[in-house]
């Protein structure tokens, strides 16, 4: 959706040509998305981490107190992270992308000394031993609690991370991902290979048919003036269509309703509406006609 609003942003050219443009923006943004989901994985590893840069602070105090030398840097050896950091992955990503000049130290240490008050890192510095699960749940309340929920440093990432305010859904969609199954991930590619061709396969053929999908969304728009439609409606309507017509391992109520949702996160308040009620029109219409053929997804092997 992202890459067709683009598109219509630029000036026309060529079919062919336009594809590829087209290709590229989408690829464009699929790597940005990733270098967002890893700096958001990196803030909140390097918050867990700033314990031991903590603990050396108050053991170097001039005039120390005894609490001072039994700082407790048990979450820095955190299981979760400590298998996160032996994916060969996550660190070739991290040098390829030159991900490091994201992160703001400032802000580490912030983050980190709003999570030492909080009971939920006390009870866990103060557990006899690791568990698993709490490994895990410690990480991902520091970035559910510490990073989401910071209203600073939430305005500091739309300041200066680029695109995050258009991919942010996606980065918490890709983060909550990533807490049900970090070892599965490779995070030198966003999304699966079958999944990057269907994305390429929807977005060239959206383009192919531009002029068959308004002529069955013209009528629709009786009670609507087509250029008070917002653009993105618009395009929305445009892949739903195609979705439905030519991908047909897309149940028609899987396509509708992720079209609703989207048009709901990315348009007008009316959207969601306006988009349900168009795509269930053209749908009724496209089954009286027999241009539904859908069919069951086999997977690839």
């Amino acid at each position: 959706m992202q890459t067709l609003y683009t598109l219509a942003t630029l000036e026309p050219v060529e079919q062919e040509a336009n594809k590829r443009i087209a290709s590229s923006i989408l690829n464009e943004k699929l790597a940005r998305s990733l270098d967002l989901f890893i700096v958001s994985i990196l803030y909140t590893v390097r918050v867990a981490q700033y314990s031991e840069t903590y603990a050396r602070q108050r053991a170097s105090r001039y005039l120390k107190k005894e609490e001072d030398m039994d700082v407790s840097t048990r979450i820095a050896g955190n299981d979760f992270i400590m298998s996160l950091l032996a994916n060969e992955t996550f660190a070739e990503r991290i040098k390829e992308a030159k991900i490091q000049h994201f992160i703001d130290e400032e802000w580490i240490r912030k983050a980190f000394l709003k999570l030492l008050d909080t009971p939920e890192y006390q009870e866990y510095i103060a557990a006899p031993k690791r568990d698993a699960k709490q490994e895990k749940a410690i990480i991902q309340f520091i970035w559910e609690k510490i990073i989401l929920e910071n209203e600073g440093l939430q305005e500091y990432f739309s300041d200066e991370l680029p695109g995050w305010e258009d991919d942010r859904e996606m980065t918490l969609m890709l983060m909550e991902n990533f807490f049900k199954s970090n070892s599965k991930i490779n995070f030198l590619s966003l999304i699966s290979g079958e999944k990057k061709e269907y994305a390429h396969d929807l977005l060239h053929t959206v383009m192919d048919k531009e002029d068959y999908c308004m002529e069955l969304i013209q009528p629709k728009l009786v009670n609507w003036d087509k250029e008070r439609v917002a653009l993105i409606d618009l395009l929305l309507l445009k892949m739903g269509i195609c979705e439905m017509l030519y991908f047909p391992t897309i149940p028609t109520k899987v396509t509708i309703n992720e079209y609703i949702e989207v048009a709901k996160l990315y348009s007008t308040p009316q959207s969601g509406q306006f988009v349900n009620g168009v795509l269930d029109n053209i749908l009724k219409d496209l089954e009286k006609e027999n241009k539904i053929r859908k069919q069951e997804r086999t997977r690839k092997p």
